[in-house]
């Protein structure tokens, strides 16, 4: 069986039959609303969003403590290994739930799109503080980019959450790397919300405990440490999505740009078509956004603009609470490189089955792109081991990528 096929959302196992209810009721209120989200969101967006964002983003900080942390710099968290001890635990344990020896698939990011070449061309001309690491001067590096569902689960896309991620793997990228497992490759990943769904490791590790429970609605929502303001960001940027290629995508947590820099990044559409949802209200196509990715690139070139916002304000841009929105008034984002994605053909079963085998972490890096933060410390432990869980439950091993790759 094709573990990337899809499949419906497991019932909620929370050990309470009314708790199970609550659980699975929100799952079916978010699929009825995913078939009607197109034709009102627009307006909203336009409308709403930004402010909305703005004002939870204020209420957030309110409710924080002075971290009294300079620019691009870090400071552990109480217990954060004992943290993210629970965090791969419970991503170990639900893998385990959903998927047989052969056909294990991600923890998050978990169904695949599409994986696709691509072309990173560094921009000429950046200012002198931008030209740090990959982008100290006008370049190219062939890439492997990978388009995903939000996981844990692989359902029709219309019956996700409305989340999607980007990784990004650049390949001939010379230095010494921060993990030895690759060589030659520098990772960026991006997700389709600006802000992370958790602050922090230690709220991470509960959402994780809920989400194996298949009920995370009870992160967000209970009477003991509920996290009601993140919910409503991430609700401002999760929608019914027309294509992967045709949202923006977040790095949501920070990274060096060289020392004594920190930056987020950002990937965004060149393009302003919106692909037709087909068949709305009622049920799309199970893989509707493969297909347009297909329609895409088989019409030609797609281009995506990558951008860099550095840290200026230590505060109101923090390196260990990734709850908070950056404002682009303290800090516009600055378009660095061009993505191009060239016209072709991907979604052949074994260019499809070929993402199995790459890995991406963000530790895949060069030191000046560092990642910073709690959840990039925890990154680097938690997804070399859930990589190595996937690819020794199917029987194969860790692939560095050169480019050259060949499909029938």
């Amino acid at each position: 069986m094709n573990s990337n096929a899809s499949r419906p959302v497991p019932p909620a196992n929370t050990g309470s039959a009314f708790l199970d209810w609550v659980a699975d009721a929100s799952i079916a209120i978010t699929h009825f609303e995913r078939r009607f989200d197109p034709f009102f969101r627009p307006p909203f967006d336009t409308v709403f969003r930004d402010p909305v964002a703005r004002l939870v983003t204020a209420l957030i900080n309110m409710d924080r403590t002075k971290e009294t942390l300079g620019i691009a710099e870090e400071r552990l968290i109480p217990d954060e290994e004992k943290h993210v001890d629970s965090i791969i635990a419970s991503f170990q344990t639900q893998m385990r739930n959903l998927w047989k020896p052969g056909g294990f698939e991600r923890g998050g990011n978990t169904k695949t799109h599409g994986i696709v070449r691509g072309e990173f061309i560094v921009h000429d001309g950046l200012p002198e503080k931008m030209r740090r690491g990959v982008f100290a001067e006008p370049q190219s590096f062939r890439a492997w980019v990978r388009f995903s569902g939000p996981g844990p689960y692989i359902t029709p896309d219309i019956d996700d959450v409305g989340f999607m991620s980007i990784s990004i793997k650049l390949m001939g990228v010379p230095g010494p790397k921060l993990m030895d497992e690759e060589k030659f490759t520098q990772d960026f990943f991006g997700v389709s919300t600006p802000t992370f769904v958790t602050p922090d490791v230690k709220a991470n590790a509960q959402l994780q405990i809920e989400s194996v429970k298949n009920a995370p609605v009870f992160y967000f929502f209970n009477f003991r440490r509920s996290h009601v303001l993140d919910f409503i960001m991430q609700s401002l940027w999760i929608k019914t999505q027309s294509s992967p290629f045709e949202a923006p995508y977040f790095s949501c947590v920070p990274y060096l740009l060289g020392e004594g820099q920190a930056m987020q990044y950002s990937v965004w559409p060149r393009s302003r078509e919106r692909t037709p949802i087909p068949r709305l209200p009622l049920r799309p196509p199970d893989d509707y956004l493969r297909d347009a990715m297909v329609k895409s690139l088989g019409k030609g070139d797609v281009e995506l603009d990558f951008r860099i916002q550095l840290q200026t304000d230590p505060h109101l841009m923090p390196i260990e609470n990734n709850a908070v929105l950056w404002p682009e008034r303290l800090s516009p984002r600055i378009s660095v490189a061009t993505l191009r994605l060239p016209r072709q053909t991907f979604d052949s079963p074994a260019q499809m089955e070929f993402a199995k085998r790459l890995s991406y972490n963000p530790w895949h890096c060069i030191a000046e792109h560092r990642p910073l933060g709690n959840q990039s410390r925890a990154r680097r432990r938690m997804y070399w081991e859930l990589s190595t869980l996937r690819h020794t439950m199917n029987n194969v091993p860790h692939y560095e990528p050169n480019g050259d790759e060949v499909f029938q």
